[in-house]
This record gives structure tokens, sequence and C-alpha cells, in this order.
């Protein structure tokens, strides 16, 4: 088998940014979209509707559409895109082996951009009306929802921080909590429950997303509130708002990598400070795969293009 300078495994910002500073270094980089390991080739960007925090859009655009313009850059430059998905790897010896359900491919170094997903309630309406009022980034879509009421699903720290930002546009935020306790840290609940746009429902789950289905051009429209269980009475009723925020955790896409390269508890994949080396030499990782924190798409490329930068030094040392 031919062996490759670097193969970059998955899409998305990260992804992509990688393939451009990788091609343009002549790396001729071998890069797999993915189908499983982040949702989607194009990773969570396909599942946002407008954009308008990613500098050099002042007009803003489609997520799928910016997601296309990275992939025609990476494309301009050389690089090699492939649909399949990477099923195992091996990092144990170099070159690496990286394969597919149908192939082998061996090379030199690896950039993992996999990215993270979303965890998801899984109710009825909850895919229909994402990106048409059900989100799960108060960052990303938040100012959509400027006077509006909108529902927050979660208890933990992430939910407390996107309930509270969330107040900065929405007029009312309504925390739907499963249990009647909070799992978030102290300073977080004080903060959310100090603040006078939020209030909390207890013991209560999520059953279906409601909304309009039809607008007459056959595309969805938007949200227009839930279906809700106390699940200490099972009692249901109906409750009116104009966005849904999920809020109950991230998982990073990086089964495929246990066992070979050192993951944190949580499945990120672990980099050292101020870089984007792994705990194996010659394998390096971008993206929300590695960033529990900010979890951006500006944040994303900007490792992406890290993790290329130390893949062309990295390759020439050995040289």
């Amino acid at each position: 088998m031919n062996t490759e300078r670097v193969i970059i495994i998955g899409s998305g910002p990260a992804g992509y940014t990688a393939a451009i500073y990788a091609a343009r270094a002549e790396l001729k980089p071998l890069l797999f979209e993915g189908e499983r390991l982040g949702g989607q080739p194009g990773g969570q960007l396909m599942l946002t509707t407008d954009v308008e925090n990613f500098p050099g859009f002042p007009d803003g655009l489609m997520g799928p559409e910016m997601m296309e313009k990275f992939k025609k850059q990476a494309a301009r430059f050389g690089t090699r895109i492939m649909s399949e998905d990477i099923v195992s790897v091996d990092f144990s010896k170099r070159p690496f082996v990286v394969s597919t359900s149908n192939q082998s491919y061996a090379s030199e170094a690896v950039i993992i951009t996999t990215g993270a997903g979303a965890l998801w309630l899984g109710v009825p309406g909850e895919t229909q009306y994402q990106g048409h009022g059900v989100s799960a980034c108060a960052t990303c879509d938040g100012f959509f929802f400027k006077g509006k009421h909108v529902l927050v699903v979660g208890g933990g720290d992430a939910a407390m921080e996107e309930a509270t930002f969330l107040t900065k546009f929405a007029s009312r935020v309504t925390v739907l909590v499963r249990k009647d306790v909070l799992r978030a840290s102290k300073i977080m609940q004080e903060r959310a429950e100090k603040d006078p746009k939020i209030t909390f429902v207890w013991n209560t789950e999520v059953k279906e997303v409601l909304g309009d289905p039809s607008t007459g051009s056959g595309q969805v429209a938007k949200m227009t509130g839930a279906r809700i269980l106390n699940n200490k009475t099972n009692e249901e009723s109906e409750i009116t708002a104009d966005g849904l925020f999920v809020a109950v955790g991230h998982k990073p896409n990086s089964d495929i990598f246990k066992g070979q390269i050192e993951l944190d508890q949580k499945g990120y994949v672990v980099t050292k400070p101020g870089s984007s080396a792994t705990s194996v030499e010659g394998v390096f990782a971008g993206g929300d795969v590695a960033d529990y924190r900010y979890r951006q798409a500006v944040t994303a490329a900007g490792t992406g293009c890290m993790a290329a930068l130390d893949a062309e030094k990295w390759l020439a040392s050995k040289e």
C-alpha cells in the first residue's frame, strides 16, 4: 500500500482548514469526510441555519453553504476528499494505518478532526425542528431569539451557562429540569437562580417538540412549544415557546481512538498545552474532538490550522 504524507480523519471547519494548510504545504493530504464519525460530513454546522459569527461573512450564511465553501477551498489546493468512514486505526507503529470497511491506508502523520456531537433528547419533533427553533448551541443561535420565550433542557453547568447567556436576547428563559435539584456547580446555580428572566420547572421531561410543519412552500416553519411530563405526578401538559435549547452534554466522536491515544474521562482527545500534538508522536488533533470548552466554528478552524502546521513541522524534522 502507498504511504501518504498526512491523512485527515473528519471534516468540518477543523478538518477542512487543516486540509487547506497541509495542501498548500505540498503535503498532498487525504481527507476522510466521514458519515458516522461526525454525525455527517461537514460536522455540526450542517445542522445550523444561519452562521453570523464567523469573521469575513458580514451578511452571514447558511451552515451547509459555509461548509461547501470550506470543502471547495480544500479541494482547490489539491486535497483528495473521500466520503468513507474510518472504522479503525493502528497508531502502534509508523507508518500509521487507518482503515475503512473496504480498504486500509498508511500515513506518516495523522490529523484527527472528528468533532463532537450534541446529545439530543430523541423525542418526536426534535429532528424536524432543528435549525427552526431547536438548537444545542446558545452562542451560535441565541441572537435569533430576541424578545422571545425559550426553553432550556438540562440541569448541569452547560444548561445554566446556556440559560444565562440566552437572557441577553430572550425575554424569558424557562429551564426544564428532569430532577428536583440542579447538577450544576454552586456558582452557576446561584447566577441562574438570581436572574429575574430565568424560571425553573422541576421533575420535568420533554416528550415532544410541537410546531407548525407547513408554510405553504413545503418547508418546515418553526417550533411553537413542547409537550412535557411531570415525572412525579405523570401529568402531561403543553408549554408554548419560540425556541428550545438542548443542554444535556456533548459526546466527542473518539470511540475508534480508544486504546490508541490518550483520551480524557469524557472521551476528548488530550493534546499537549499550546499544541495540537497528542500522546502519540505524529498524531495531531483539532476541533471539537479535543475542545470541550469553546466548541465554535472559528476556534475549530484555528486548531485545524495548528494541527496542519504542527504536522508539517514534525514531518520536516523527520526528513
